[in-house]
Parts: structure tokens; C-alpha cells; sequence
């Protein structure tokens, strides 16, 4: 991929040992692997990858997926059935990238490894960058990079995303008791893990504060009863007004990352068509990867 920027990232800072109870946490909710063998993987840019193919064999392109977990949490490995829905629907190949989590590796180290993998694809004009929660605001800092280097991607698809690590929307606390899955102290524990002590305003981190010229056409989809809804429309709103294209999907009643924790209800059915509508309508121009 070549373009007419340069790619210009924070330094990889040293982090600090996972504490047990987080460790069995990962253990509990990440995946873990047994469907090793079933899924082909390929190293890009140096990191392992998943790669989930649409069943009719005839991808479009690719979506490049980035997993939640609040940045210390979540694997590939749990993402595996949500992504052949995905693939199937829009008809494009799922990358699901194994990125580094902290404490270990605080910020910016799943930026370096998710900006590899961008750039050894071929053709990044073609590709969609999506993410949840987490997975959402590396998505959203990805396109921010993309831009500044001159490597727009075709669109970006967030879903229930963390754009502001301040922990300051009204939502925390007036959705607090119809979210059950995240939480304000969740969303701090998060950027506490995260940032060990890099400014939660950055919008690296915090995307409502990114410039609107620095992202791609746009699908964000929030649920109308999850914690983390306001700083979704505040992102929306900010980049309709900076006359940004930008579809807003908004599921009454769901709480956070819905499509991927109850994926047989109709409200995640619409999610994954509307996914499917967006990437579409990007066009079908091809992307393949360098392994």
C-alpha cells in the first residue's frame, strides 16, 4: 500500500503484568481456541490473524474487524460465528487481528500492531475498518492515522464503540441500570489499564475529539439503552456537522455490543444487515493481503 503521507505513531511505552483476577477473566471470556484447525490464519504485517471467508466462497474485499474487551480484554477466537455472519451478509473476508492488550501493552501498542496489518494489505482504498466497544476506538483511531498518511480507507463500520476515556457522558450513569455488560467503572478501569498516564483527551484515544476530516463514510451503530450511547451521538453529530457522511443505527432498548451477545434477535439480525447495506454501497473493488 503506498500513499502520499507518512505513518507517524506514539513510541511503544513499557506496561505491567496482568494481576490473576484479570488473567482468569481472559481465560473465562476470550476464546480459547478450540476451534484451532477449523479457521485459517495468516500472519499480516507480522501479526496473526484470523481470516473468516463468506460461505459462498466470493469475497469483495475485506473488512479489517478489531475485537472489544475494553483494551485488556476479548480475543478472535470469540468472535468467530458474529464474523461469518458478517462475511456472509456483505459478501467480503473478516480479518480478525490478534492485537496486544494491556496492562502489558498500554497504549499505543495495538495501534502499531493493527496500522501493520492496514498496511500490508494491498489495496487499503477497498478495505472497511470495523470494531466494537474497545475494538470501535482502535477502528476509529486507525482512520485518524489512515488519513494523516494518506491512506483513507473505503468506510468504517463502529459498533457500540469507546470514543471518550474521560468517562464524562451523561449515559454512564442514566443507562447504568439497563447496560448490564459495561459500566462508567468498567470504562475507567479500562483507560486506567490503557493510558497508564497518557492524556485521555488525545484523540488517539478518545475519537469525539478527532477531526471530522480525518474519517471515512461511516456506519455507527449504538444501542438505545447501553451506557456508552451519548458519546456515540455526540460522534455522530460531530461529524454530520463537519459535513462528514455518516449513518447513525440506533437499537431501542439494546444494551452494548448486542449484535455480537444476542445474535438469533431480530435487533441483531438488522444490525448485521445494516452492516451488510453499508459496505455495498462502498463498492466491490477487491483487497487481498500480503502474509
Amino acid at each position: 500500500m503506498t500513499g502520499s503521507g507518512s505513518w507517524t505513531l506514539p513510541p511503544l511505552r513499557q506496561g505491567h503484568p496482568a494481576d490473576q483476577a484479570l488473567l482468569e477473566r481472559r481465560a473465562r471470556a476470550g476464546g480459547t481456541g478450540d476451534a484451532a484447525g477449523a479457521v485459517p490464519e495468516a500472519v499480516i504485517g507480522g501479526v496473526r490473524c484470523l481470516l473468516i471467508e463468506p460461505a459462498s466462497g466470493a469475497a469483495h474485499g475485506d473488512i479489517l474487524y478489531l475485537h472489544g474487551g475494553g483494551y485488556r480484554l476479548g480475543s478472535p477466537w470469540a468472535y468467530i460465528d458474529y464474523a461469518r455472519l458478517i462475511a456472509d451478509a456483505a459478501e467480503r473476508r473478516i480479518i480478525l487481528p490478534f492485537y496486544p492488550l494491556a496492562p502489558e501493552n498500554p497504549f499505543p501498542a495495538a495501534l502499531h500492531a493493527i496500522v501493520a496489518v492496514y498496511r500490508a494489505l494491498q489495496d487499503g482504498r477497498s478495505v472497511v475498518i470495523a470494531g466494537d466497544s474497545a475494538g470501535g476506538g482502535l477502528a476509529a483511531a486507525l482512520c485518524i492515522l489512515a488519513a494523516r498518511a494518506g491512506e483513507r480507507p473505503a468506510g468504517a463500520i463502529l459498533v457500540s464503540p469507546m470514543l471518550d476515556l474521560t468517562a464524562k457522558s451523561a449515559s454512564l450513569e442514566r443507562n447504568a441500570a439497563r447496560d448490564p455488560l459495561f459500566s462508567k467503572a468498567a470504562v475507567q478501569d479500562c483507560a486506567q489499564l490503557y493510558l497508564q498516564g497518557h492524556s485521555p483527551d488525545d484523540p488517539l484515544v478518545s475519537a469525539v475529539n478527532g477531526d471530522p476530516a480525518d474519517f471515512p463514510p461511516m456506519l455507527l451503530l449504538t444501542g438505545g439503552a447501553e451506557v456508552l450511547l451519548d458519546e456515540a451521538l455526540a460522534f455522530a453529530s460531530r461529524l454530520a456537522l463537519g459535513d462528514r457522511r455518516v449513518s447513525l443505527h440506533v437499537a431501542p432498548g439494546m444494551g452494548h455490543v448486542w449484535p455480537l451477545m444476542s445474535p438469533g434477535s431480530a435487533e441483531a439480525r438488522e444490525a448485521v444487515a445494516a452492516m451488510a447495506s453499508f459496505v455495498k454501497g462502498l463498492g466491490t473493488a477487491g483487497s487481498r493481503p500480503s502474509t
